[in-house]
C-alpha cells in the first residue's frame, strides 16, 4: 500500500511529464508554423511592426527574410527597412551598416537611391559643432555627393544639395576659427594655412571674405608687405560691397605705414669678415 507522501511523487512526476509533453507540442507547433510562413509574410509582418514603431520585433522579422529569403522579390525591401528601424532609433552606424549592405549586394534595387540617401543622412545625423572634429561631416559630404552623382534626377536631390552647402559652411567655419586661434598666439604661418585652406576649399562659403582679409593680415604681421599687399588688392576686387570693407581700409593704412617704416629704416650693417684662424690658433 502506497503511502501518502509515494502517492504525491508519483502525482508530481505525472503532471512534470505531461508539462513537458504539451511544451514540445506547443514548441513543434510555434515551430512549423513558422517554418511555413514565406517571405512575403515574414515581410508584412516587419512592415506591420515597423509601422507601429515595434522596431526590434521589426528587425526580427526583416532579418529572416534576409538570412533564410535570399534573391526572393522582397529581400531588398527587407534590407532597407532594417536600416530604417535602426536610423529611427537613432543607432545611426547600424543603420548606415544595413543601407551600404544593401547598396553593395543588390545594386539594382530601387530601394538603392534611397539607401545612399539615408547612409549620408546618419553620418549628417552624427556631424557635431564646428569646434569639434569633422570626420562624420566629411563622411556626409561625400555621400551625399555620391547621391547626387549617382541619381542627378530623384526627388532628394535638392535636400542633399541644401546640406552640402550647410556642411560645406560648416568645415569652412572649423577652418576658420583654427586660423584666429592661431592669429591670436601670433603663429602666424599657421594662421595664414588655414586661411588658404578656407579660400581653396571653401571659396563659396561665408567665411571665405573674412579669410581673405584674415590672410593680408597675417602676411603684413610676418613683413611679408608685397605678399600681404597683394591678398589685400584681392579683398578690394572680389568684394565690393563687403560688410568688412571698413576693417579692409584700416588694414590698408596700417600695412602703408609699416611699409614706410620698414624703408625709412637703415640698411642693416655687414657683419666684418673674420680672418681664418691660423694653424696654432692665434
Amino acid at each position: 500500500m502506497k503511502t501518502p507522501l509515494q502517492h504525491l511523487f508519483i502525482n508530481i512526476i505525472f503532471w512534470f511529464g505531461i508539462s513537458i509533453l504539451l511544451w514540445n507540442i506547443g514548441g513543434c507547433s510555434s515551430e512549423e508554423i513558422t517554418k511555413q510562413m514565406t517571405a512575403e509574410q515574414h515581410y508584412q509582418l516587419g512592415m506591420k511592426e515597423f509601422k507601429a514603431e515595434n522596431y526590434l520585433d521589426a528587425i526580427e522579422e526583416f532579418k529572416i527574410v534576409g538570412l533564410q529569403y535570399q534573391g526572393t522579390r522582397v529581400a531588398d525591401a527587407a534590407q532597407f527597412y532594417m536600416g530604417e528601424c535602426h536610423f529611427y532609433r537613432g543607432e545611426y552606424i547600424l543603420a548606415a551598416y544595413e543601407y551600404d549592405l544593401l547598396i553593395r549586394t543588390m545594386p539594382a534595387s530601387p530601394y538603392v537611391a534611397r539607401a545612399r540617401f539615408q547612409m549620408a543622412t546618419c553620418y549628417y545625423n552624427m556631424s557635431p559643432g564646428s569646434s569639434l572634429d569633422q570626420d562624420y561631416s566629411k563622411k556626409a559630404l561625400d555621400e551625399y555627393q555620391a547621391y547626387i552623382d549617382y541619381f542627378p534626377n530623384d526627388t532628394l536631390v535638392h535636400a542633399a544639395e541644401v546640406r552640402i552647402n550647410e556642411l560645406n559652411t560648416k568645415a569652412a567655419q572649423k577652418e576658420y576659427e583654427n586660423g584666429i586661434t592661431y592669429m591670436h598666439m601670433e603663429y602666424y604661418r599657421a594662421a595664414a594655412f588655414y586661411f588658404d585652406l578656407v579660400l581653396e576649399k571653401y571659396h563659396d562659403s561665408p567665411y571665405a571674405e573674412p579669410a581673405q582679409l584674415k590672410k593680408a593680415e597675417a602676411m603684413m604681421n610676418r613683413k611679408k608687405y608685397s605678399e600681404a599687399q597683394k591678398e589685400l588688392d584681392k579683398f578690394f576686387v572680389k568684394y565690393t560691397h563687403s560688410s568688412l570693407l571698413a576693417d579692409a581700409e584700416k588694414l590698408k593704412e596700417e600695412l602703408k605705414s609699416r611699409i614706410a617704416e620698414a624703408a625709412s629704416q637703415p640698411p642693416p650693417k655687414a657683419k666684418p669678415a673674420q680672418a681664418p684662424a691660423s694653424v696654432n690658433g692665434n
